[in-house]
């Protein structure tokens, strides 16, 4: 582009200006500088661009719009595009249940792991191919049921639960389980791991564990069967209940559609935790980590076997050894232990001779007492009575040793009002000890 040289006049000076009087030179102009200017700007490029074919303005704006759709379309083509089906674009717009919402936005191959931009994304292009005014401009006579069939499906996908609704019954998203020939022949992992990918999807508890390999732990495998087992799924079949009448005027028929959804929901609930199960059961019929285990199992118990048969045969050989042992200590036991029972008879024969002694000497200390009357007083078969059934009342609370030191305090006192002291002295301590009750003697402790 060639330069264009522009000349500025300076600006006309102020009537009653004078350089003489108003002017002070303070510095020196420098000298003037040839540059280069050139238009820029999207306004600039827009104006050459209509100058350079030759559009008017709203030609020039029809064709940036048709370029910038192309482009749109061919951004989002890698992602998520895929060919239409075209007995998918004469899809009958009331019947949206039975639409495929993904396979609709061309999100087939991502389904329930498609994000919210990607749904979004997919909408927008759609649109842009099928808005009913763009084909009308296009000439196309086709009416808009695909284009509604389009927001249909936008609006069940952007909505967190119908969209866990239509993905609980979307069995486009299922892997089959394969069969035990498949999985034997192309790899066990290779082809259960997918199915239970799918199957994850509906877990209340994330993450799931995986099915692993040939190299996982018995830990893990068992970790991963139990969770599979004890499966909390929170799949749900309202997306398939028959559509409840709105009609205030039959609500009979309401509530039947009611429980009849309700019943049909358990049913197919009750079904797929059977599903389920059955081809968890298959899963661990055909790993043959399980038959591994099993088989280190089997071989830590012979080993553990071997080891418990040789343990006991050495316990019994010792057992012949200690028995032998114990057969010579048992007679010198039985002979040092007949001595002993020996010393042990003349031992109780003593102690009992004492006790006997001792019973004699308090109930001797009571009777040379006058029965704890002063002297000179007779002491009547009822007197005599109640001070031996007290004695008898505490020879029966105490023990051997304490009744010989009783007899020992005892012995050689005749003076009534002296060995009563005593008796009421060895009383007093039974009831503090919580031997006696007070009520329980009748002469003794008054």
């Amino acid at each position: 582009m060639a330069a264009v040289q522009v000349s500025l006049p300076l600006p006309v000076l102020p009537q009653g200006w004078s350089g003489e009087k108003d002017f002070k030179a303070i510095s020196e102009l420098s000298s003037a500088t040839q540059r280069n200017i050139e238009p820029v700007g999207p306004h600039f490029l827009a104006h050459a661009r209509r100058k350079r074919h030759k559009r008017t303005f709203s030609e020039d704006e029809r064709i940036q719009a048709q370029e910038n759709v192309k482009k749109v379309e061919d951004d989002d083509a890698g992602e998520i595009s895929e060919p239409e089906d075209p007995l998918m674009l004469q899809r009958d717009a009331k019947d949206w249940k039975g639409q495929d919402h993904y396979a609709v936005l061309g999100l087939s191959k991502y389904r329930w792991k498609a994000t919210e931009s990607q749904i979004k994304r997919a909408h927008r292009k759609k649109v842009l191919r099928h808005h009913p005014d763009k084909k009308a401009a296009a000439g196309s006579s086709e009416d808009d049921s695909f284009f509604k069939c389009i927001q249909k499906a936008t609006e069940i996908l952007l909505d967190p639960i119908k969209r866990r609704q239509f993905d609980s019954v979307d069995e486009a998203a299922d892997v089959d389980p394969p069969s035990k020939k498949q999985a034997q022949k192309s790899g066990f992992f290779k082809l259960w791991n997918p199915v239970f990918d799918s199957e994850g999807r509906f877990s209340k508890t994330q993450p799931v564990p995986r099915l692993g390999d040939d190299d996982s732990t018995k830990e893990q495998v068992e970790e991963f069967y139990n969770f599979w087992y004890n499966f909390d799924s929170w799949r749900s079949f309202e997306y398939q209940d028959e559509d409840v009448p709105d009609d205030n005027e039959n609500r009979d028929q309401k509530r039947h559609v009611e429980r009849k959804n309700n019943n049909a929901r358990k049913k197919k609930k009750t079904e797929d935790t059977a599903r389920l199960r059955a081809l968890v059961d298959d899963c661990l019929a055909g790993d043959e980590r399980i038959k591994k285990f099993k088989k280190e199992e089997r071989a830590g118990k012979d080993r553990k076997r071997l080891e418990r048969e040789a343990a006991e045969k050495q316990i019994k050989e010792n057992k012949q050894k200690a028995a032998e042992e114990q057969e010579r200590l048992r007679k010198e036991a039985e002979e040092a232990s007949k001595a002993e029972k020996a010393e042990g008879k003349k031992a109780k024969e003593a102690a009992k001779n004492a006790v006997k002694k001792n019973k004699r000497v308090l109930k001797g200390s009571v009777k040379d007492a006058n029965y704890l009357l002063p002297e000179g007083q007779e002491a009547g078969a009822k007197r005599v009575d109640d001070v031996l059934n007290d004695v008898e009342g505490v020879m029966g609370k105490i023990e051997p040793e304490e009744m010989a030191l009783l007899a020992g305090k005892l012995n050689g006192l005749k003076v009534a009002e002296e060995v009563g002291r005593v008796w009421n002295e060895e009383v007093k301590r039974l009831i503090d000890g919580g031997k006696v009750k007070e009520g329980d003697m009748k002469i003794l402790g008054k």
